[in-house]
């Protein structure tokens, strides 16, 4: 019988928890009638039906990411990250390229490296990020 009492306690309990996790809602009002104009009043301007132009105005330009969300900056180096490349541009190295531990550079060829002073091993365009292959291609 103890059993059976503590099993329906405990129903009743995790029963009525749900209760909290939710917010009531509220009551909605009746809509607001407006009442006809009084004797002597003017009516209310109609808005105008003639669509008005949208102001123009051009947005700012969006500044480039500093880093990526997925990829680790190099080590050591001032960089900055280009999406539509998909790779950090080391700034103050001509065409030189870093993503997941590796260097890629750009010299009529494509090379690569997992430091940045070296040794480079050539690769073509498949052994690079697509956005470097895409946008060096000849």
């Amino acid at each position: 019988m103890n059993s059976i009492a503590r099993l329906a306690l405990l129903s009743l309990a995790v029963g009525l928890s749900a209760c909290t996790v939710h917010q009531p809602s509220e009551p909605t009002a009746p809509p607001i009638e407006s009442l006809p104009p009084g004797p002597g009043t003017k009516p209310a301007p109609r808005p105008s039906t003639v669509p008005s132009k949208p102001a123009v105005s051009t947005p700012a330009p969006k500044p480039m990411p500093r880093t990526s969300a997925s990829f680790a900056p190099p080590p050591g180096g001032a960089s900055h990250w280009d999406p539509r490349l998909g790779v950090y541009v080391l700034e103050g190295q001509t065409n030189t390229f870093y993503r997941q531990r590796t260097y890629y550079r750009w010299n009529n060829g494509w090379s690569w490296s997992t430091n940045l002073n070296g040794p480079w091993q050539e690769t073509d365009s498949s052994g690079v990020p697509g956005g470097l292959g895409r946008a060096f291609a000849q």
